[in-house]
């Protein structure tokens, strides 16, 4: 079977609100959505291009949530294995490869839940006071 496009999936992220949900006492958030390693990755970026690691973990926020609705499409009729309240935020990370260019890689758990192979393409951006994610998954 040739590879094709089954989703897509777009989201933004408002860097101020997204900024101040990670400086709030208390929280988890970070923690619990990011890797260590997207962590260490946004920090050396955020050095690199004299910003703040909040951009840069936005972003990665933003290509999660790409990466459900991307899925969501992706599935098609059949049931979804997640919802936005219990989907493993922390299984799905966003890295770069030495060039910067975004991957996603999936937990073997959560990836064991996709019904067939697939090939994710990931584009991050961030502007102004907003941070992007488009992502395309391709049935393999």
């Amino acid at each position: 079977m040739p590879s094709c496009v089954v989703g897509v999936g777009h989201d933004v992220v408002d860097l101020v609100s997204f900024a101040r949900q990670l400086d709030a006492p208390g929280t988890m958030f970070v923690s619990r959505a990011f890797s260590p390693l997207e962590m260490r990755q946004c920090q050396v970026r955020a050095g690199e291009s004299r910003d703040g690691v909040a951009v840069h973990l936005a972003a990665r926020w933003a290509g999660k949530e790409a990466v459900l609705k991307a899925w969501c499409e992706a599935l098609g009729e059949r049931p979804l294995p997640y919802s936005v309240d219990d989907f493993p935020w922390g299984g799905v990370q966003i890295l770069e490869d030495s060039r910067h260019r975004p991957r996603v890689e999936l937990a073997p758990d959560v990836e064991s839940r996709l019904p067939f192979r697939v090939r994710w393409h990931m584009s991050l951006s961030h502007d102004g006071a907003v941070a992007s994610a488009f992502v395309v998954v391709e049935r393999r």
